[in-house]
């Protein structure tokens, strides 16, 4: 495990995590992207810099400020830039629609919108839509920045990291309409050393992310972890399989983290093209954001000769709240063990909790936990109880070990003639077949009952056999989880991070029964 360089006070602000490596490693690298490369003391400097700045366009503390782009070196200098002046960072993906971008800004009562428009034609199009100007920042080139809200009023500031509100990030939305989560700066900071400590981030390390920071883990395990380890990180404003691959065999990249589509698309990608997949410096590989099946495990391990790392989190949770050990052998599926000072409940329809190896709803309390939701405090205390114990709507079981094991949402859960589906075990199955590429499994009500329907995206250039894909399904599957229907889609629709966005389906399921 690498030796942190912090010493002293600890740091209470996100900013801070740099400061120990500007003083002992200024000239080693700690963000790059396709047009801007900053070691630690620039960065230093362009975030002091690009902070001044904004509290030279009426940024104040407490103001909320908006980043509508993708990823690359300048939403991270903003972030850090925000904290020294205990604004709160809101970070939003330009590949989002005009209505839900216009949405988040009123939303949020944002003063100022930032724009990263050198790397995203989605970004330039808002910018210009809400009228804003280029302005010159130091080591970042000219970007767009929003007129100044002047009417909206600041939020009130504290100095305990633990009060202040660091992060206003938006839920992805894929089961329902998304809500702003309040992440303060010690949610963020524990999120991003547990990181550190279990993944082994250190110098020389250089991660490859490919994920959007403007989802939790994006920002925090991945960018903030980095900023805390003295490591270095590649942004990649889209992901493509091909720059992926790339960056793997020419750029030393030593961890990626990315949700199960992204792993699926890379081999898919090493298989049509004929170019095995060469990562000579690569030591971690993990999943997050959504199910990892057997089969994807085992794929990805065999090509890379690596254990394929799990772990489980939500947005409120900052995001972290179980992940797998890289010195424990798993050849299962599960999420791993909670992180120290994080406690988990398996609870039934009563609160009560659940014998080991039973099925309960996942409820979570730890210093990872949101203040709460904006501007929705009867949402907030819906989600976390008196005791300070969040209900995260996920069905759990404990393995023999302790590890936790997702077996799907609550809300997902399907009740068909008396039994309990859970999605993720058809998906299962679904993915397990050597045609499907990746597969999503949704309710639909009929008369006095529910119904399985599925959607899967193939193998490019293979043809949907459903005789064959149902008989492999009825010989793993009991006759209550087998679908109603199947679904061959050509994409299967997905956030900008890449998880399955069940809602369109669900919609798309409910067409196909009213027709």
């Amino acid at each position: 495990m690498p030796a942190l360089a912090h010493s002293g006070a600890a740091p209470t602000r996100l900013h801070q995590l740099i400061d120990p490596w500007v003083a002992a490693r200024p000239d080693a690298l700690a963000v790059a992207d396709a047009h801007v490369s900053l070691d630690y003391a620039r960065l230093h400097a362009v975030t002091v810099a690009a902070a001044a700045q904004l509290q030279a366009l009426g940024v104040r503390a407490g103001d909320r400020v908006l980043i509508v782009g993708e990823n690359c070196a300048a939403v991270g200098v903003f972030v850090l830039a925000l904290s020294r002046l205990d604004a709160w960072a809101s970070v939003i993906n330009a590949r989002l629609s005009a209505r839900e971008v216009d949405d988040f800004v009123v939303h949020s009562g944002a003063r100022r919108v930032l724009y990263t428009t050198h790397v995203s034609p989605d970004a330039e199009k808002h910018a210009q839509r809400h009228g804003a100007q280029r302005v010159d920042w130091q080591g970042l080139g000219p970007l767009p920045v929003g007129p100044l809200a002047e009417a909206v009023e600041a939020e009130p500031c504290h100095a305990a990291a633990e009060d202040q509100v660091a992060a206003l990030i938006y839920t992805s939305g894929t089961s329902g309409a998304p809500k702003g989560v309040m992440l303060t700066h010690a949610n963020l900071m524990f999120a991003a050393m547990a990181s550190v400590h279990i993944r082994r981030f250190g110098p020389g390390d250089l991660i490859y992310s490919a994920l959007p920071m403007a989802h939790v883990v994006g920002l925090s395990t991945q960018f903030l972890g980095c900023m805390a380890s003295g490591s270095a990180v590649l942004l990649e404003p889209r992901f493509s399989p091909a720059a992926m691959a790339r960056a793997f065999a020419d750029k030393g990249v030593t961890a990626f983290t990315g949700v199960p589509a992204m792993f699926v698309k890379l081999l898919e990608w090493s298989r049509d093209q004929g170019v095995p997949l060469a990562a000579p410096k690569l030591r971690f590989l993990c999943v997050a954001g959504s199910p990892l099946t057997p089969a994807l495990k085992a794929d990805v391990e065999q090509v890379f000769g690596l254990q394929l790392n799990n772990g489980y989190g939500l947005t409120e949770t900052a995001p972290t709240v179980a992940q797998t050990r890289i010195d424990v052998r798993r050849d299962d599926c599960a999420v791993g063990v909670p992180l120290p000072g994080v406690k988990t409940r398996i609870v039934d329809a009563t609160g009560a909790e659940v014998p080991d190896a039973q099925i309960g709803e996942l409820w979570v309390r730890g210093p990872n936990l949101m203040k709460g939701y904006y501007r929705n405090a009867a949402q907030t205390r819906a989600a976390i109880n008196a005791e300070g114990w969040f209900n995260t709507g996920d069905m759990a079981r404990r393995t023999d070990d302790g590890a936790l094991l997702i077996v799907g949402r609550s809300k997902e859960l399907i009740i068909r003639s008396g039994f309990n589906v859970y999605p993720v075990e058809v998906e299962q199955v679904l993915n397990s077949h050597p045609d499907v590429v990746q597969s999503a499994v949704v309710g639909r009500t009929v008369e006095h009952n529910e119904e399985v329907v599925a959607f899967i995206e193939t193998v490019s250039g293979t043809a949907f056999d459903e005789p064959a894909l149902r008989l492999y399904l009825r010989e793993r599957l009991s006759p209550y989880k087998l679908p109603t229907e199947i679904h061959c889609l050509a994409q299967l629709p997905t956030t900008p991070s890449g998880k399955i966005l069940k809602t369109a389906l669900e919609a798309i399921a409910r067409q196909q029964t009213a027709a």
